[in-house]
């Protein structure tokens, strides 16, 4: 299990409010912080690895159960 410092519920959400969620918690967090996120929009891992990339935060595990997708999120 990975230690965590916030955790994002984005169940029911669809494209972008995950997103949007996620960049708003990840602006209250300090760096090294890992938020866990969890997201019902089947798009979602495709949104947040693109935003990953682009601003060097990193997904250290991404799990796909049924029905949803759990993120772990470390902030650069």
């Amino acid at each position: 299990m990975i230690e965590f410092n916030f955790e994002l519920d984005a169940s029911g959400l669809n494209c972008p409010l995950p997103l949007l969620r996620l960049k708003k918690a990840l602006m209250e967090m300090s760096s090294g912080d890992i938020v866990k996120v969890i997201a019902t929009d089947p798009a979602a891992h495709l949104d947040f690895g693109v935003y990953s990339d682009q601003t060097g935060h990193q997904i250290i595990e991404f799990i796909k159960e049924s029905g949803r997708q759990i993120f772990y999120i470390k902030k650069k």
